[in-house]
């Protein structure tokens, strides 16, 4: 049976950073990835069962490993050798239990929720975080009866979506996918389950100036989660919504999504400018090196020294920059930050989300276009209704549905051909594409 394992290895890891250095994605060739036969990863104890792909996406968190510029902040909470892929939909090889404790038979579909926290581990009493639902901050990601990994896709001991051979997963990690979606909807709920979980946790406020730096998956999902909740009151809704898009499609599907304006990234400074009515001073070319104001809250889901500075320069004083897109090592001018006492927070993962119950708001009815003001809806105010407490993962399946989140995913590859597939997604946008999976039960690209 064909898996995709990443091994450890000085060399290829080397190897792979400098032909990555000409793009993305060219060095899965040279790298620890390897094409090999291997065999079903054992159940670690009760509670497990195995997962049978049907598709797993390819992450920018997968192409930072395999391009070998991954932060060594991981190092000690990822294990070796281990199958890449945590972005999954299969099917339960067996009967088993979901993560909401429901009763699931052999054959359902499930989406993988892949943080490994104290539950997957076997560690009674559980840490802080994951008894107060936050599994994406468990604290004992190096501990249990499982060897280290923050996620499915990262430890030695699970497997990942990247493998014929299926990979083991525990009852806390799944969730039935609903009959609506397809496989292309159902496989791209996590990330669209760590964009929920950013709308969230970014302190957006009614009537909010938002700005979302980046449209690839990150960048389009927190636009489409960010558009759902609000239209729903699970969260406040902002003004206006503006990304920046650097190629045609990403604006298009941002606008479909409902950004008011998606535009291309050098000139969203001067849009926040615009809707903000900031002044600017400062600033070569005539580009905006800092606003008077600015937006209230930044989305960053790129995580470069690049677009991390621009954040900085476009969020109003006292304003809040969140970094959905994963850093790394960088280094940037943290000057504003303490001139305008920004807050710079990180968005990671998913758990356990308190919002209020859903109110019935048309999706469009979510962020004015520019130059309109929004209505005021009918429905009942955010908090006249109680909050509730509900998995983020429930959530994602709701902007999955009601965004058709499955246009994403623009080509799918089989196993064998992982080298066209980790170049494709690392060219991604250049290309036209958004997502890229592996379809793990066909031998060709469909």
């Amino acid at each position: 049976m064909s898996t995709l394992l990443f091994e450890r290895s000085l060399p290829r890891f080397a190897a792979a950073r400098v032909v990555s250095s000409f793009g993305s994605g060219r060095g899965a060739g040279v790298g620890p990835l390897r094409l090999v036969e291997r065999d079903t990863p054992l159940l670690p104890s009760g509670g497990w069962t195995r997962v049978d792909p049907l598709l797993s996406g390819i992450c920018g968190s997968d192409l930072s490993t395999l391009d070998g510029r991954s932060s060594r902040y991981f190092e000690d909470i990822v294990s070796f050798p281990f199958v890449p892929g945590h972005e999954v939909v299969g099917v339960l090889a067996a009967d088993a239990t979901g993560a909401d404790g429901t009763a699931l038979i052999a054959g359902t579909r499930v989406a993988l929720q892949p943080v490994l926290g104290c539950a997957a581990r076997g560690i009674d009493p559980q840490c802080p975080a994951c008894q107060a639902g936050h599994v994406g901050n468990c604290g004992y990601l190096a501990f249990g009866h499982i060897r280290p990994g923050l996620q499915t896709g990262f430890c030695a001991d699970t497997g990942g979506g990247w493998s014929t051979t299926g990979l083991v997963a525990h009852s806390s990690q799944l969730f039935a996918v609903p009959d609506g979606l397809s496989d292309a909807d159902a496989v791209t709920t996590e990330p669209v389950a760590c964009a929920v979980h950013a709308v969230l946790n970014a302190g957006i406020r009614e009537g909010d100036l938002v700005a979302v730096v980046g449209a690839g998956t990150l960048g389009l999902t927190v636009t489409a989660a960010l558009a759902h909740l609000a239209a729903t009151g699970r969260c406040p809704a902002p003004r206006s919504l503006l990304v920046g898009a650097k190629y045609s499609h990403q604006q298009r599907l941002a606008r479909e999504f409902g950004a008011t304006e998606a535009l291309p990234p050098d000139q969203l400074a001067r849009a926040v400018r615009r809707h903000s009515h900031s002044l600017s001073y400062g600033g070569a070319d005539g580009e905006t090196a800092t606003l008077s104001g600015g937006a209230d809250v930044v989305i960053d889901c790129v995580g470069s020294a690049e677009s991390i500075g621009q954040s900085l320069g476009m969020v109003r004083p006292r304003g809040t920059v969140a970094l959905v897109g994963m850093p790394g090592k960088v280094t940037i001018d943290l000057a504003p930050l303490w001139h305008r006492e920004v807050r710079l927070a990180g968005a990671y993962a998913y758990g356990t989300e308190a919002v209020p119950a859903a109110a019935a708001v048309p999706a469009a009815a979510a962020v004015p276009a520019a130059g309109t003001r929004k209505k005021k809806s009918a429905a009942q105010p955010e908090d006249a209704r109680q909050a509730q407490q509900v998995t983020t993962f429930s959530l994602a399946f709701e902007v999955v549905a009601a965004m058709s989140t499955g246009r994403l995913v623009s080509a799918t590859y089989p196993l064998a051909r992982f080298e066209e597939a980790v170049a494709h997604a690392g060219a991604a946008g250049r290309r036209g594409a958004v997502k890229i999976a592996f379809d793990i039960t066909k031998g060709h690209t469909r």
